[in-house]
């Protein structure tokens, strides 16, 4: 008779958050290795923050204009890396079949998209600190309350978490590759990230105001750049979006 060795095989599934963690730590290894991914969450708001704070493109009203635009490039961020570069990732995942196979191992479903959101808030942590170290450089003076802003951006990744699922598990990898695209470029004239809202005709600003993006460069404007309250307002539209999203993402989104 012998006895059971160290090395005894005991096979079955590890605890959930380790493996929760482990796939949040791929996910954000795969993402920052991703060099167009860097393009879009990193370099193009960083680019943007410097060229419109130092030249004389866009009237921004009075003030610094990097007073005006940093908010508005953390929103930038925010959109970019929890909408359009989680869109365009999970819908080729979903393509080649990765999902399908996540899917069919001991991490349930809802664990893949925790790890998904827990993935996007390390990547938005890095892009905030980036862009907040180079505005301070560039002469930006920023007011408010910092549990505010933190809201806000939380608010923010959700709402916009909860569309580009939406879009990455109902259309094909190359639809969302175009849509998710197309809607960067779209919300980034139109949002109020660059070119204020007011210089818009009155009826579009009523529309454009209720948009993700505009609620959220809107309400961080009002914090940081004017020391305001709880931007309620934002903050509904903000939330109304996220619920809407992520319900919607969570009944329509296919797997294969």
């Amino acid at each position: 008779m012998t006895s059971a060795g160290t090395y005894v095989p005991k096979p079955g599934a590890a605890p959930l958050p380790r493996m929760i963690a482990a796939q949040a730590a791929l996910e954000t290894k795969m993402l920052l290795r991703n060099g167009e991914q860097l393009l879009l969450t990193v370099i193009i708001p960083t680019l943007l923050l410097a060229l419109f704070s130092t030249v004389d493109i866009v009237d921004t009203g009075e003030g610094k204009a990097v007073d005006f635009l940093a908010p508005g490039i953390l929103a930038l961020a925010v959109m970019s890396t929890a909408f359009t570069g989680q869109a365009i990732a999970t819908g080729f995942e979903r393509r080649y079949g990765v999902l399908k196979r996540l899917a069919s191992s001991p991490l349930p479903r809802w664990g893949l998209m925790t790890a998904k959101t827990a993935s996007v808030l390390v990547v938005e942590v890095l892009q905030v600190i980036l862009v907040t170290v180079i505005a301070l450089a560039l002469g930006w003076s920023p007011q408010g309350n910092p549990f505010t802003v933190l809201l806000l951006l939380v608010l923010g990744t959700a709402a916009f978490s909860g569309l580009g699922l939406l879009m990455a598990g109902t259309l094909k990898a190359e639809a969302t590759l175009a849509a998710a695209n197309l809607v960067f470029l779209l919300l980034l004239v139109g949002g109020g990230v660059i070119v204020p809202l007011d210089k818009f005709p009155d009826a579009a600003q009523s529309v454009l105001g209720l948009l993700p993006i505009s609620a959220l460069s809107d309400g961080l404007r009002d914090v940081l750049q004017h020391g305001g309250g709880m931007p309620w307002g934002d903050l509904g539209i903000l939330a109304g979006w996220s619920v809407v999203g992520l319900a919607a993402a969570g009944r329509f989104f296919r797997w294969e």
